[in-house]
């Protein structure tokens, strides 16, 4: 039996992008476009005869705003929505309200300065279709037939084995995708000033990143910003990987510090969870926890497994919390994965790890079968 392909209405008042995004989705035999519409009236009626598995919609339009209509959605009728805006180059106050409004994530404008721009763009947006509908219907995402991806190897080489020297801080390294800005907020806000220096990886567009961490910042306890080249990683303070670039975890004596790089993307992003977990895997082994959550793919999943070898503590998001269950389950699958914690768990693991009962000795690494 033939799968029926995933149905996507796309509303964007720009003749030129309905073009585009038509011609991406198109491209995908497992995706089909059963329409478009310029403004949010136009796809209202439209909605009323049939719904799509997934909508594409921009925030600036004439009439009635992208946020409006997508509030006027999620208390109506809620289908999975993909919010695809310019506005993503400004990290704009719209797309945290859409969000916290029930988008599913936010994706740029297509790229199509260049031919490896277009295809990264291409791909991305494919892939969170895919994600939207099977979040929409608790299922696991399907995969596509995609170029290969690309590993770690392609920033820094594979970690050695021999074993880190201890260090007087601990660290947590997470990394997150899709629906990550509320998970991370959940987890953030309610974490004390004493908590450990804290890494993040989220999957973002560029800019995007400046202005969540600063939204962060204003209210958790934590110091949160945007990581920057050199940036030491200390008690109270969280640094999340700006967009478009990797970031890694470093280590002179026993301060650890991030370096900002570019970069080709691994495993389909940049910034990569694998190249921060392969760092934290080679600098700070047994010292790091390792936390993968909510996210589509399976970027992050083989670097954990490396960080677990090297003696760190590994958790994974569970299932039931998770906004879409990728990049978690492919972690467990490859046994990178120690414990499985719900949401409301994960500020407790990082405390009752990062200060552990008195004559607690760190793990040796998992061994392999």
């Amino acid at each position: 039996m033939t799968k029926k392909p995933l149905r996507v209405l796309i509303v964007d008042d720009s003749a030129s992008v309905r073009q585009v995004l038509t011609a991406i989705l198109s491209d995908d035999p497992e995706i089909e476009v059963m329409g478009a519409a310029s403004d949010a009236y136009s796809a209202a009626r439209k909605l009323q005869v049939e719904l799509p598995d997934v909508m594409i919609l921009d925030i600036e339009m004439p009439g009635m705003d992208g946020l409006t209509f997508l509030r006027k959605i999620m208390a109506q009728r809620p289908i999975p929505v993909i919010i695809c805006s310019t506005l993503t180059e400004a990290g704009s106050r719209a797309l945290f309200d859409a969000l916290e409004a029930g988008a599913f994530d936010i994706v740029p404008k297509p790229r199509v300065d260049t031919r490896n721009a277009l295809l990264e763009s291409a791909d991305r947006l494919r892939q969170c279709v895919k994600a939207a509908a099977s979040a929409r219907l608790r299922k696991r995402e399907p995969r596509a037939a995609v170029e290969k991806k690309l590993t770690a190897d392609v920033i820094m080489p594979p970690p050695v084995t021999t074993r880190i020297r201890p260090a007087t801080a601990r660290i947590v390294c997470i990394g997150i995708s899709t629906g990550g800005t509320e998970t991370l907020r959940e987890v953030l806000e309610v974490l004390p000033v004493h908590s450990p220096g804290i890494v993040i990886v989220q999957h973002m567009p560029e800019k995007f990143t400046a202005a969540f961490a600063s939204r962060l910042d204003r209210i958790c306890a934590l110091e949160i910003k945007e990581a920057a080249d050199g940036d030491d990683v200390q008690s109270g303070r969280v640094l999340i990987a700006p967009g478009n670039r990797h970031m890694l975890l470093q280590r002179t004596g026993t301060r650890y510090h991030v370096a900002i790089k570019d970069g080709p993307p691994v495993s389909r992003h940049r910034p990569s969870v694998d190249v921060l977990f392969r760092s934290a895997a080679q600098y700070a082994g047994a010292n790091a926890l390792g936390i993968i959550m909510t996210g589509m793919g399976d970027d992050g999943a083989r670097g954990l497994l490396e960080m677990r070898k090297a003696g760190a503590r590994t958790l994974a998001q569970d299932e039931e919390s998770s906004v879409v269950f990728g990049m978690p389950k492919e972690a467990i699958e490859r046994g990178a994965v120690e414990k499985i914690v719900s949401l409301g768990r994960v500020p407790q693991e990082i405390m009752a790890w990062a200060h552990p009962p008195a004559g607690h000795h760190a793990p040796e690494p998992a061994r392999s079968a």
